[in-house]
């Protein structure tokens, strides 16, 4: 596409991992941040509603599509200065994740694989296997709609907690133009492992570091063995990836919910996951959550369906709309709900739609 590339009634669903909405009145493809900039203060100024696009891989976007402007953001950038990375926004992130590893540095091998843009990471706090963003990132610099400038945000002022940040609990507010990243030089090592599954398929221990390659392909094979690591002919991948947050429980919740297990499964009830959440908190999965209630793998009849690889991930087998998606998507919310008294929240970003 040209820089600024200006296209009217332009469909938004390619731009999409989903591959579902309808068009856009307007789209803009932006190559540099002056570009982003400009674009973003001429919607404001005109009092048009913008919508922002980087990977399209967190968007579920309705059938009548976006009354406005979307902002594709396709900056590049990937400079390594010892071990600080700066990323564009628009750059790839699952591409920019292997050249860290070519590059020997440790903290962002184990979110290889994951759809979307590295503009969109700091948003939504992007983790997987026992990493997260939030943990490798010192600054955002960011268009502050509201002030109408350029600012760089510190990484203690982010508000960076589970999926979560100040950019997502404010969305109208900023546009993320780069992110910067401090690595870590172990020698060719990764980061200590953090999450089992990953030491489990390694054949070694939580707190273990392995060669960074080792650690990276791993984590591939376990996305692909779910269906997250994009493929046009997988319509297991036709996805927003998962489609739930893992629950955060109070303490009393929790319990509720441990009764609820007992009540619905007798002796035999299984243990569900728990992770100590801070304070009081335990996370819990939400896919154990969904198959527990009865949506397991593939679950549907029309063409809308659980993945027949993950019962996170809700894809579109083709020809699907956004609301047989979003039908679904409520289905497994209610009957969660009804089943454990927990109700999950969508992870995705939902456009001229709601759950």
């Amino acid at each position: 596409m040209q820089p600024h590339h200006d296209v009217q009634g332009a469909p938004l669903a390619p731009l999409t991992t989903l591959r579902l909405g309808g068009p856009a009145d307007r789209l803009v493809t932006a190559t540099t941040d002056e570009e982003v900039v400009a674009a973003v203060r001429e919607a404001d100024d005109s009092g048009t509603p913008l919508l922002v696009v980087g990977g399209g891989s967190n968007l579920v976007v309705g059938d009548k599509g976006f009354a406005g402007t979307a902002l594709r953001i396709d900056t590049t950038g990937f400079t390594l200065d010892g071990t600080a990375l700066e990323l564009a926004a628009g750059e790839n992130w699952s591409d920019a994740v292997a050249r860290t590893v070519e590059a020997g540095l440790a903290g962002v091998e184990c979110l290889a694989g994951i759809p979307g843009s590295a503009g969109a990471t700091p948003i939504q706090n992007v983790g997987a296997y026992g990493q997260e963003v939030a943990a490798t990132i010192t600054e955002v610099t960011a268009y502050d709609r509201v002030e109408r400038r350029t600012a760089v945000i510190p990484a203690e002022e982010c508000g960076f907690s589970y999926r979560h940040s100040r950019f997502k609990a404010d969305p109208d507010r900023y546009v993320v133009l780069r992110v910067r990243f401090d690595l870590q030089d172990a020698g060719g090592l990764s980061a200590p492992l953090a999450y089992a599954e990953t030491a489990r398929a390694l054949g070694v221990e939580v707190g273990d570091r392995v060669p960074l390659a080792r650690a990276r392909e791993t984590v591939l094979k376990l996305r692909a063995g779910k269906g997250m690591v994009l493929d046009p002919e997988d319509h297991d991948t036709w996805s927003a990836g998962s489609f739930f947050t893992n629950p955060v429980l109070t303490g009393a919740e929790y319990r509720d919910f441990l009764a609820r297990v007992a009540e619905r499964f007798g002796e035999s009830a299984p243990v569900p996951p728990a992770w100590p959440a801070g304070q009081d908190r335990v996370k819990t999965s939400a896919a154990w959550l969904i198959d527990k209630a009865g949506f397991t793998k593939g679950y549907g009849a029309g063409r809308a369906r659980i993945s027949s690889k993950h019962t996170l991930a809700l894809t579109n087998r083709g020809g699907a709309t956004t609301e047989e998606l979003l039908a679904l998507a409520r289905e497994v919310r209610d009957g969660v709900a009804e089943a454990f008294g927990v109700r999950l929240v969508n992870e995705p970003v939902t456009v001229g739609c709601a759950l």
